[in-house]
């Protein structure tokens, strides 16, 4: 089957991390074990608003958590002995960080204070947790990535229902990465870094999940799908590592939009926000920079905008 070619969407710079907060080394663990060509010195991800409208981010190498605000500067919430991956808004206020490092953590943005929230799985440790989503109801989704790939498909998905029970939906993803519902949440998208693929992961009756498959192939990059976001239409938009660039998808799948890069081609994550929703906001790793994009449609209200 052959699509129309997505129409391309320019970028321009938000925002650039300061250069006195690059101070990730040769030295750093994190960096120590990473391929060629990963950024070294910083690395951001896990972009997220606020309900007054500040971006907030992630620094994994530096172990910190910045807050964006609107002129677009930035401010060091936190720092601590960690790797922070993604980040989420609790609709009290309260950040759930996936902590490559640690697991999921949870963070007071007045003090700054970072504690653990969830570190195992009934008496087993993650892998190395990557990203995380909340469900209307509050319900949290994670992904638990680790070193795995093709050569090791065993990473996990898994639930925290609002009552504390911790479910592992699944363990066979060759690198599970960024997680959003659709729009009735009767499913998860998944992004498969190592597989360079988005899987649909379709939810039953009793709460299960059946009938996993591949919602959309990608190619190219040296990277994969990584962060992942869904509009009030249901569309998705995939930040691709690699290719500089955020695909946005339409529901069933058919390519809508190529987000292009105006800068290097690290692009890890994205979130919309904005007056109307309607700006896609991108971490591009490589410069360090917050890009954002102009589109059509906003971004779906999430779990920490209801009432």
């Amino acid at each position: 089957m052959f699509f129309k070619p997505p129409a391309d969407v320019p970028t321009r710079v938000f925002a650039r991390l300061p250069d006195e907060f690059r101070n990730a080394t040769a030295e750093n663990e994190w960096v120590k074990f990473q391929p060629g060509g990963s950024p070294a010195t910083s690395l951001l991800e896990g972009p997220s608003f606020d309900r007054e409208g500040n971006l907030w981010c992630v620094d994994l190498p530096n172990g910190r958590i910045y807050r964006i605000d609107k002129s677009g500067t930035f401010h060091k919430a936190a720092e601590y002995d960690g790797w922070p991956n993604g980040l989420k808004f609790h609709k009290d206020g309260r950040i759930f960080i996936a902590d490559y490092k640690n697991g999921i953590m949870e963070m007071d943005p007045v003090s700054g204070k970072v504690r653990p929230y969830l570190v195992r799985a009934q008496l087993e440790r993650f892998k190395a947790v990557n990203d995380l989503f909340f469900g209307a109801d509050g319900t949290l989704y994670f992904t638990d990535q680790g070193l795995t790939g093709l050569h090791d498909p065993t990473g996990r998905v898994f639930r925290v229902t609002p009552s504390g029970r911790v479910d592992c939906l699944l363990d066979n993803v060759p690198s599970p990465n960024g997680i959003v519902a659709n729009l009735d949440e009767s499913m998860l998208y998944v992004a498969v870094t190592r597989g360079n693929c988005v899987w649909r992961v379709p939810f039953t009756p009793d709460g299960g999940v059946a009938k996993v498959g591949v919602f959309v192939q990608l190619s190219g990059g040296w990277g994969g799908p990584d962060g992942l976001a869904l509009d009030s239409e249901g569309r998705l938009a995939i930040a691709h590592v690699g290719m500089g660039s955020v695909w946005v998808v339409d529901r069933i799948g058919e390519p809508v939009y190529r987000v292009r890069t105006c800068a290097e081609l690290h692009t890890t994550n994205v979130a919309f926000g904005g007056p109307e929703g309607k700006d896609l906001y991108i971490t591009e790793s490589g410069s360090g920079s917050i890009l954002v994009a102009s589109l059509d449609v906003p971004g779906k209200k999430m779990f920490s905008q209801q009432d």
